[in-house]
């Protein structure tokens, strides 16, 4: 209470001298919108009801068109269904939009435009922990030469010789994120959690298993499972799936963990990554970025769940080079499959030309 009234004796002080503050927002208006009445007057009746001092604002007969509350749902619906019907049948699926998963749309946006690919995010705001540093400070650190991704994003960092930190790791993040997006291909579905795997046996591959997709559902239907009976999931068919879910824990090494359930990981078993060593974990994840099982690359720290490779703590350079690895990756798993099918398809004519 003493706070507002003292605001009420600066507001009657004010009115009774210049108003300083109204004609400096009257000036700098009044060039942007002449004819507007706000750049000229305001209402004095509701500030001073309110207990605020007169002002002026280029948006004080500020209104907007019309509209119903229909239109806003169709608006919605109409676009996000269409684009469920489009990437029902996706070139690539990126499981996992953190850091790694942001980077492989990314390249893949840059060096494949055409490709359809859907990117699945199991909480409502991608980006997973890249939206801050380590022990939720702000600052990013990322070693050399990574930060030549920075550099095409043209996302400033300072430079400490060996390697670089982003002001706050948000920028790098909201950045790289942006640019998923202005890719018409690319379609980002937040709030959606991978349940399962899609899993057939490849005629191309001599009937071998290979990953053709996933299973999905909303996130919080996933978490209610436990509580509600008969919440049938929904399904994305993939010529690859990149899984970029993150070390474990309750949505993290989803796909990786799914696959030594069936039997698929080479070994047989995940056995968790190894204690924190930098120097060693960055190169490590990079050079371990491939194609576990036909269609199903891994990305970022669910390698070291599956690889036993140490963890790499608040450094990010191989998350994002990871990522971009991935992309390549893919494109050479898809052109692989697209060549087995096409000797498929060509042995089955010349054996039923040979009938």
């Amino acid at each position: 209470m003493a706070v507002l009234a003292a605001r009420r004796v600066a507001s009657a002080s004010t009115a009774a001298g210049p108003r300083r503050g109204a004609r400096l927002v009257a000036r700098v208006a009044a060039p942007m919108a002449p004819d507007s009445k706000s750049a000229t007057k305001a209402d004095p009746g509701l500030l001073a009801r309110a207990g605020l001092p007169p002002t002026t604002t280029p948006f004080d007969d500020y209104t907007f068109e019309p509209i119903r509350e229909a239109e806003v749902s169709r608006a919605m619906t109409r676009r996000y269904f269409a684009d469920m019907d489009s990437f029902a049948e996706s070139d690539v699926v990126i499981v996992g939009a953190g850091s790694a998963g942001l980077a492989c749309a990314w390249e893949l946006g840059r060096v494949a435009p055409h490709l359809k690919v859907a990117l699945l995010e199991q909480s409502v705001a991608p980006g997973g922990g890249a939206w801050l540093g380590g022990q939720l400070f702000s600052a990013m650190v990322v070693r050399k030469p990574a930060h030549l991704m920075l550099d095409e994003l043209e996302v400033p960092y300072e430079d400490e010789g060996r390697y670089v930190v982003v002001r706050h790791a948000a920028l790098l993040t909201s950045t790289l994120m942006s640019k998923v997006l202005m890719n018409p291909n690319v379609k980002l579905f937040n709030a959606v959690a991978v349940e399962d795997l899609i899993i057939k046996p490849d005629p191309a591959l001599g009937g071998a298993r290979r990953v053709a997709g996933v299973v999905t559902n909303w996130s919080l239907v996933a978490q209610a499972h436990g509580t509600q009976s008969c919440m049938d999931p929904n399904v994305i068919e993939a010529g690859v799936v990149v899984s970029a879910c993150g070390h474990d824990g309750p949505f993290g090494a989803h796909s990786v963990k799914r696959l030594a359930r069936l039997g698929m990981v080479p070994g047989g078993e995940v056995p968790g990554m190894g204690a924190l060593d930098m120097e060693a974990a960055e190169g490590s994840i990079v050079r371990g970025t491939r194609e576990v099982v036909p269609g199903m690359v891994l990305a970022g720290m669910e390698l070291a769940e599956v690889d036993g490779s140490p963890r790499m703590g608040p450094t990010f350079g191989a998350m994002i080079v990871s990522g971009r690895r991935a992309a390549h990756v893919a494109l050479a798993a898809l052109e692989k499959r697209r060549k087995q099918q096409a000797g498929k398809a060509g042995a089955k004519e010349q054996a039923a030309a040979a009938m």
